[in-house]
């Protein structure tokens, strides 16, 4: 299955953002009220510039202390971004984050931010057609 295929069984739900200059007490309240694990970051233009996640924001305590709640979203995001485009297969998206040890990936159609998948989405769609074989296995063995 392809990104792309996978973005539209999944739905078009608002992609969350904050910007680069937003405090990390507001991207901590914006993280805990969607119940989501990381945020595409932008800048003044609208574009994608980083991606915050919650292991950034425990990244910093390290440099910073445990009071983060003043320090810019810029300075514990990761910049520029992997990205990744719809036509990418979910096992692509898949071993590219498993490789680089990341969760989250920005989906673009050249230079449009077309979605943003976590690897919760990826392991849903997996298990969804493991079982879609499985069954299609059971029903040719009992024809």
């Amino acid at each position: 299955m392809t990104l792309g295929e996978l973005l539209r069984i999944k739905g078009t739900k608002t992609i969350l953002k904050i910007g680069e200059n937003d405090s990390i007490a507001e991207a901590a309240t914006t993280l805990t009220d969607n119940k989501v694990g990381a945020l595409l970051v932008g800048d003044a233009a609208g574009q994608v510039v980083g991606i915050l996640s919650e292991r950034d924001i425990v990244g910093g305590m390290g440099p910073h202390g445990a009071d983060l709640h003043d320090v810019r979203v810029s300075e514990l995001m990761t910049a520029d971004p992997i990205r990744c485009s719809p036509s990418d297969t979910v096992l692509q998206a898949m071993a590219m984050m498993t490789d680089r040890r990341f969760r989250h990936l920005p989906v673009f159609d050249k230079d449009e931010l077309v979605g943003f998948i976590s690897i919760g989405d990826l392991v849903k769609c997996r298990i969804a057609e493991v079982q879609l074989e499985a069954e299609a296995m059971r029903q040719y063995i009992a024809s």
